[in-house]
This record gives structure tokens, C-alpha cells and sequence, in this order.
């Protein structure tokens, strides 16, 4: 058998956090922010698809979950790393995989004449949860490409991330027969 692994490794007890690629930063560091959040988003998803509901999107959403593995993966690179992790960019495909579901859900939802309340039952109120977690971990990946250059496919798929969860949870809600909430001002 081969070396054991260990999950703690002792090297963050210094605060610092190894990159792909070498580098050691602080662990309040801007990237590890971004990074962190997508983790945390990616986590998110992953109580969305513990839920009931059909196969197709549960299939869709690890195929999300892998893709925010990838885009960690390239934000916690750093120079070197960069070479290490090209093959996980994000395409123009990923985003268009996204714009393709969210036009394919939004197809027999009832028209939105308001704006709605996070909530209904569980599957949705953790889609909003987990859109609103997109949409912090956008504003730092946004924030952290002012000082390091950043792909753009990862902001755009993020942008659209938000977007399709959003729409997922009118979906699951309409699949369920729950009616939205309508903001009332």
C-alpha cells in the first residue's frame, strides 16, 4: 500500500494556505475569499441536490458542482499553478449549458409580474440560499480580478449561475405545486 493520507496536514497552522502551484498566502487573503465563497456555494448545491426531483436536473447540478470545483481550482492558482489547472477553464459552452436550462425551465412557469420572496418549500428556499451565495462569491471573484487577472468565462458562468438558480427554484416549486410569494411593498 501506498503512503496514508491524512486530512490535516499541519502546514495552515502558521494562518497561511498552500496555492496550486506552491505559494503560501494568508488565509483572509482576497483569493481564498473568492475561492472559499465557491466552495461554500458548491457546498450549497449540494444540500439543493439532496432534494427530491427529477433525475435530469440532480444530473445537472453535480455537472455545477463540478464545474465550481474547476473554477476553485483556478482561482487558488497561482502563476505556476495556472499551467497546472488550464485544462479546467471554464468555456463558453459551460455558460451556454446554463442559458440553455434556464430557457428550457423558465418554459411553463408562470410569468413574473413581481418580485418574489425567497422561500416555499425546501428545495427552494435553499436555491435562493445557494443564489445568494452565487452572488457573493461574484462580487469577490469581481473584486480579486481587479488585482489578479481572472478568466472572464469564470464571472459570466457565475453571473449566469445566479440566474439559473433563481430559475431552478421557481421550477422545483412549480413541480411541487407551491406557490411563490410575492413581494409586497
Amino acid at each position: 500500500m501506498g503512503k496514508e493520507f491524512k486530512v490535516y496536514t499541519k502546514t495552515g497552522d502558521d494562518g497561511t494556505t498552500g496555492l496550486v502551484g506552491g505559494n503560501r498566502v494568508k488565509k483572509y487573503d482576497l483569493r481564498l475569499e473568492a475561492y472559499g465563497t465557491v466552495d461554500e456555494l458548491n457546498a450549497s448545491i449540494g444540500i439543493v441536490r439532496s432534494y427530491e426531483m427529477d433525475e435530469d436536473i440532480r444530473v445537472l447540478l453535480t455537472e455545477i458542482q463540478n464545474k465550481l470545483f474547476n473554477i476553485g481550482s483556478r482561482l487558488a492558482s497561482d502563476e505556476r499553478g495556472d499551467a497546472m489547472t488550464a485544462n479546467l477553464a471554464v468555456k463558453y459552452d459551460d455558460i451556454e449549458v446554463l442559458e440553455k436550462a434556464i430557457d428550457r425551465f423558465e418554459e411553463g412557469l408562470p410569468e413574473l409580474r413581481n418580485f418574489i420572496l425567497p422561500g416555499g418549500e425546501l428545495s427552494m428556499a435553499q436555491c435562493h440560499m445557494a443564489r445568494t451565495i452565487c452572488r457573493r462569491a461574484e462580487r469577490r471573484i469581481v473584486e480579486f480580478a481587479e488585482q489578479t487577472p481572472v478568466q472572464t468565462e469564470i464571472i459570466k458562468y457565475i453571473n449566469r449561475l445566479s440566474d439559473f438558480l433563481f430559475v431552478l427554484a421557481r421550477k422545483l416549486g412549480n413541480n411541487n405545486g407551491v406557490e411563490e410569494t410575492a413581494w409586497n411593498h
